[in-house]
């Protein structure tokens, strides 16, 4: 259960919080010593190795549904290269999110504060990110793949009223699921090597923005007024049903010569993919139950979306 303290000493139910400067100071250090230019880092001039995935069939929407069985190696691997394109595409959207709710969240603290320091540099780190992924996904000869309109539109209304620990919630909602899959395909030699390194840097980076998340989503659920922490865990659950449907775009099946609404159906009756996507949730998840997220309607939304079992 959680308690609240006095304020020189938070304590949820994952114990207590440490200071705010502190943690930041040390994700500074961390960002000086292991920070990447991906202009310099990757080997953009390479050519692709032919019969080498961009993406962990595993982790492939299709992949165990009788399309799939169906599907040549060729093919297979065309879905794959659209869908990285697609994922890029994804968290490029993501990321001009969380950075526009950043920057909320620092304009009323302390400019000098190591917080905010720590901020501005995460936001330098994601516009690297989001060049990355643009630059990846031109490399693969894929289109880039834009969420849905109305996908578009709800992300502006979250963007909107967006309490600040809604933010946070919604930053690890960004990055957590992403990570888990990057964290798989950067180890694994079926994949494109310049696929591997983007998501290596991708990796190394995110876990200090996951750090800095966690922690300061943990201190504001428990000082927000209890109305916020309400709104929180509404708006938190309707993005994660949000963010769960944008994961997969119809228009991968047009471009690789699929019929469409058969993939779709698909996707949704896969076990697989239903086991990959909580899979990708569940240390996220945990997590956001232990602090008091998980709760009500929230809750019921988390579920509706399918990353919570």
């Amino acid at each position: 259960m959680t308690t609240v303290t006095e304020r020189a000493a938070l304590q949820d139910a994952l114990g207590l919080l440490k200071d705010r400067e502190q943690i930041a100071e040390r994700l500074l250090e961390s960002s000086a010593k292991h920070s990447f230019d991906p202009d310099k880092e990757l080997d953009w001039d390479a050519p692709a190795i032919e019969g080498k995935y961009y993406w962990p069939p595993e982790l492939l929407s299709l992949y165990g549904t009788p399309l799939w069985k169906k599907m040549g190696e060729e093919q297979r691997i065309d879905l794959s290269r659209h869908e990285a394109a697609a994922l890029g595409s994804l968290g490029i959207w993501f990321e001009i999110i969380l950075m526009q709710l950043m920057v909320r969240h620092i304009y009323d603290k302390s400019l000098t504060s190591k917080h905010v320091r720590y901020a501005l540099t995460e936001i330098a780190d994601e516009c690297r990110h989001s060049m990355m992924f643009a630059r990846m996904i031109q490399k693969a000869g894929a289109p880039e793949y834009p969420v849905s309109r109305l996908n578009h539109n709800l992300a502006r209304i979250l963007k909107t009223v967006s309490t600040t620990p809604g933010s946070f919630a919604c930053t690890l909602l960004g990055e957590e699921i992403l990570d888990w899959m990057q964290r798989l395909t950067f180890p694994d030699e079926r994949v494109q090597p310049l696929v591997r390194g983007v998501t290596r840097i991708h990796v190394i980076e995110e876990a200090r923005h996951v750090r800095y998340a966690r922690e300061e989503l943990r201190r504001q659920m428990l000082t927000a007024p209890r109305w916020e922490q309400e709104l929180t865990r509404i708006s938190c659950g309707e993005a994660a049903r949000v963010f769960s449907l944008a994961f997969v775009n119809p228009a991968v099946y047009d471009n690789i010569g699929l019929d469409r609404r058969e993939a779709v159906a698909q996707v949704k009756a896969s076990g697989h993919r239903r086991e990959v996507m909580q899979s990708g949730a569940k240390r996220l998840t945990d997590f956001l139950d232990d602090i008091g997220v998980l709760r009500g309607v929230g809750r019921r939304l988390w579920q509706s979306s399918g990353l919570l079992a």
